[in-house]
């Protein structure tokens, strides 16, 4: 039986990656493992709005930046994850791009679920995304959390969205 028929009358779901699903340590994003993910997240998708949020920002910024090891710094963090994000959006683009998929970026802080008129703006924008058809790439927006202000990691992250959309299942790849 394959995946989507597994998924019976799930309608919503939200799919979250770990930084080890879709990164190695030095090499950063690994395009192999992303082409797979897409893959099998675009044979799901037939009648299904799926959120994919991924972690591995910072691990791909590191190794895009030759560090030798990951930042300890929140500065050097934030700049490796700058990097790291756009090298992930440029994978995540041409991968899904190969089974026609749209993606679009989103990026939340802890404060856009915290405060009520940013919570209904990332709502009412990812539900305009899934509305056009687009599969939605959430992460936390490390360039600007600080430590005491994040969401947490991306399973607390992926937990809020799947409430954002009202998701029907959450499934946790890490």
């Amino acid at each position: 039986m394959n995946a989507a028929r597994r998924l019976g009358r799930v309608r919503r779901l939200v799919v979250k990656v770990g930084s080890g699903l879709v990164t190695t340590p030095g090499a950063g994003a690994v395009p192999e493992r992303i082409e797979t993910l897409a893959a099998d997240i675009a044979s799901i998708r037939e009648g299904r709005r799926v959120v994919l949020v991924t972690s591995g920002a910072i691990a791909s910024g590191t190794a895009r930046l030759k560090l030798p090891e990951r930042p300890r710094s929140i500065p050097e963090k934030q700049a490796a994850a700058a990097v790291g994000q756009s090298v992930l959006m440029w994978q995540y683009e041409a991968a899904f791009g190969r089974h026609q998929v749209q993606v679009g970026q989103v990026l939340l802080t802890a404060q856009d679920i915290s405060d009520r008129a940013r919570y209904l703006n990332a709502k009412n924008t990812l539900l305009a995304l899934l509305k056009f058809d687009v599969l939605p790439i959430v992460n936390e927006n490390d360039t600007v959390a600080v430590e005491e202000i994040k969401v947490g990691d991306n399973d607390n992250l992926s937990a809020l969205v799947a409430s954002l959309i009202d998701a029907d299942l959450l499934v946790l790849l890490t």
